[in-house]
């Protein structure tokens, strides 16, 4: 992969950005970390001291609608293109109801603000954000967007009204760009840990975070995904959790990997003539 791409990371100051922003910055990109928290972007830039890329930090809130035009601006400042797109940021429901997952977040009990909040930072923001960068991906014909959903379990799950229908919105979004983009150069794909991970989003009343999974089990498929030999795959969503490393990751890619939702199952609708 070439030394000289740049990657925008959202979310990028904690769990699993803050993972994917270092595999990145090791493999040599210049990473574009965004998140709202600045002490979480300074923390991620001392920790990056060393590594073969570099990073620039962008505090940003991505609930507000002038943020994407911010950051594009601020990465095309130092950087003559972009090259990935990962959609990272996101919001649980841990931050509703600290004991979410033992006291679930029934569908009765969601308000319009908290609704609305959801859309707002876990399908509205990836959607805007990869509207934002496609114009110079389309216009370079090569660019990856990569998109963290959730499980599709969780998208139905009971007590999930907020995490999981926003998080289906988003990929359901992604799988339609993904036909969009057939033959233009640039991908979109999807990739997800596969169960409850060690990050802030789930809260502190998750349980033991020593047996679950860890936030770096996601940098092995983004590097797959990022590199030279993925550049066909389109489409995609992959389950971190079934990544085997032992295996040769083009091999590693078909065992974690399934079409996008709900491309595998989708009947297309009847039309007239």
């Amino acid at each position: 992969m070439p030394s000289n791409q740049t990657a925008i990371v959202t979310g990028a100051a904690s769990g699993l950005g803050r993972a994917m922003a270092l595999g990145l910055l090791g493999a040599g990109f210049h990473v574009a970390a965004v998140d709202r928290s600045a002490a979480g972007l300074q923390s991620l830039a001392a920790a990056a001291t060393g590594q073969p890329g570099t990073v620039q930090t962008i505090a940003v809130d991505l609930a507000q609608p002038d943020s994407f035009d911010r950051i594009i601006g601020a990465v095309l400042a130092r950087s003559a293109h972009i090259d990935v797109l990962v959609n990272n940021a996101g919001i649980g429901q841990a931050s509703i109801r600290a004991d979410a997952r033992t006291n679930p977040i029934r569908f009765w009990e969601v308000s319009p603000d908290q609704w609305s909040r959801f859309v707002t930072v876990n399908a509205t923001a990836p959607i805007m954000m990869t509207r934002a960068v496609l114009p110079h991906m389309l216009a370079a014909k090569a660019g990856r967007i990569i998109t963290v959903t959730t499980s599709l379990g969780t998208m139905v799950r009971a007590g999930y009204l907020l995490y999981g229908a926003s998080k289906a919105a988003a990929e359901a979004a992604m799988a339609g760009l993904s036909a969009d983009l057939n033959g233009t150069g640039v991908s979109s794909n999807v990739l997800v840990p596969g169960g409850v991970t060690n990050t802030p989003l789930v809260g502190d009343f998750a349980g033991d975070r020593g047996r679950m999974l860890q936030p770096g089990i996601m940098v092995p498929p983004l590097l797959w995904l990022v590199s030279d030999a993925a550049a066909g795959v389109n489409g995609r969503r992959f389950i971190a959790a079934d990544w085997d490393a032992s295996l040769p990751p083009e091999q590693a890619a078909e065992k974690a990997g399934a079409p996008i939702a709900w491309l595998g199952i989708a009947r297309m609708p009847i039309e007239p003539g």
